[in-house]
């Protein structure tokens, strides 16, 4: 079954964000498209809606079948055994895939870039899909995340270049599905990998860190003896996998052994800008993201666009117009206030983005609002939040969104008061609010001229952002 053979598709778990973007590519490729979730929120609920995507709340299979029934079912996590529409597609033998595999048919090329990690790699995958676009190499292309730059989706089905046809991924070390634990990059074939750092992550999938680790070795024992790996040189996990790696390694970072080594970070509220040394050239970057962690990413993006062949002067050129990404230290109102949203939903992920505002404001109070995904809600993650809010001044920790139990461990996750014991033990000004609005209400009293809010976490929070913002918009 071809892509130009299908007529409708239906995405079981349309919500997230790498669904949601493969679901808007296959609509721009004239495919009848439908799907369903459990909820919806903006921004994802904008995009689908801005693309005329017909979705719905809830599991209901006269819905799915409104349109007769579907020619291909893309099955998310989201889908558990009792899910009515599941149960439908797999009594009716309706041809079905994970997301994974769906990127595997219809994406992926003879030349694979996957970008991977424990950190960086929607930001990463997301700038190299940009830079090799505008460098004319029409790639196919998936990242989990929404670009801040006008009409650049988050996946393209093109992959137009028939000599060398290009594809770039996200290259996530979750479970691929329900039906298959392996990570989803195991589906990507990668022949180019960029590998951008290495944390513990995902406690629901990996319940210890050695398990976690297995992912990544298995990710470099997959690749071609001909492949390339360009790695951050400043991650000791990585190095101690490098070994591992095909004979084509390079390696980007501060430390002074890397091949691409950057330099001279300067981080202000409008960007940041450095330097990058490659063989005895020096390359200044601008870019208008905030994070000097970003410049990690951003030279590991060059040295791949470098190795691959593109002119350097075209790379700085591309880098400095690409404005990032949305909840990525996404600055969501600026006023006598500043917003800000963040998909950090780990400690270590939540740690790096308060350390990074603490220096772009550091002497504003900082308020942050925690929501960890399913893994960081594990008993084995307690460890990973000691002073990891150091940064903050408060941290309000909301109701946390309910999670299906995960059959690999079945232990009760952390409740949102058990969560806020957690973090108050090395951060005391730790509070716990049942009731989103009373939440906001809390903050926005709370709130003096200069002070940074940061919403942290992978799920939507159900409005409470814009809640506060529209609170502020009101006072002016």
């Amino acid at each position: 079954m071809t892509l130009d053979s299908q007529k409708h598709i239906h995405f079981i778990g349309i919500c997230g964000v790498a669904m949601s973007a493969l679901a808007i590519a296959c609509k721009k490729n004239g495919w009848i498209v439908t799907g369903s979730d459990a909820g919806f929120f903006p921004p994802i609920s904008t995009e689908l809606e801005n693309h005329n995507i017909n979705f719905y709340p809830g599991w209901h299979v006269e819905k799915m079948l409104k349109n007769g029934v579907p020619d291909l079912v893309v099955v998310g996590n989201v889908a558990s055994s009792s899910n009515p529409e599941w149960t439908y597609v797999q009594e009716q033998n309706i041809p079905y895939c994970s997301y994974p595999e769906f990127i595997a048919k219809y994406i992926v090329k003879k030349n694979s870039i996957v970008c991977a990690g424990t950190y960086g790699k929607t930001s990463t995958s997301a700038l190299l899909s940009w830079i090799l676009t505008e460098a004319g190499l029409e790639p196919s292309y998936m990242f989990g995340g929404l670009a801040v730059n006008d009409g650049f989706d988050s996946a393209s089905l093109t992959g137009r270049n028939s000599a060398e046809p290009w594809s770039v991924l996200e290259g996530d070390e979750y479970k691929s599905a329900r039906w298959d634990s392996r990570p989803k990059f195991a589906h990507y074939s990668p022949n180019h990998l960029l590998l951008t750092g290495l944390s513990w992550d995902h406690a629901d999938v990996y319940p210890t860190e050695e398990s976690y680790m297995d992912a990544f070795r298995q990710l470099l024992r997959q690749m071609p003896k001909d492949g390339m790996v360009v790695a951050c040189a400043d991650d000791e996990k990585i190095k101690n996998l490098s070994t591992l790696a095909p004979e084509h390694l390079s390696t980007y970072g501060q430390n002074d052994t890397a091949d691409y080594q950057y330099k001279n970070t300067k981080q202000t509220k409008d960007g940041i800008s450095f330097d990058i040394v490659h063989n005895n050239a020096t390359y200044h970057i601008e870019s208008p993201m905030l994070g000097e962690f970003q410049a990690a990413n951003i030279t590991g993006c060059f040295a791949m666009s470098h190795k691959i062949g593109i002119e350097p002067t075209k790379i700085i050129e591309t880098i400095k117009n690409f404005k990032g990404m949305k909840r990525r230290l996404e600055k969501r109102y600026e006023g006598k206030v500043t917003v800000f949203d963040d998909i950090a939903h780990s400690p270590a992920k939540a740690k790096a983005t308060l350390e990074t505002l603490r220096k772009i404001y550091p002497a504003n109070k900082i308020i942050a609002i925690f929501e960890p995904n399913t893994g960081n809600r594990q008993r084995e993650a307690i460890p990973a939040y000691d002073h990891a809010f150091a940064a903050a001044d408060t941290v309000m920790v909301p109701t946390l969104t309910k999670i299906k139990k995960n059959a690999m461990n079945d232990a009760e996750p952390l409740s949102s008061p058990e969560l806020r014991a957690v973090i108050a033990k090395t951060h005391p000004r730790t509070w716990n609010c049942t009731d989103d609005e009373e939440l906001i209400d809390v903050i926005y009293k709370e709130l003096s001229p200069g002070d940074v809010v940061v919403f942290l976490g992978s799920h939507g929070f159900r409005g409470m952002i814009e809640g506060l913002i529209e609170k502020l918009e009101s006072r002016k």
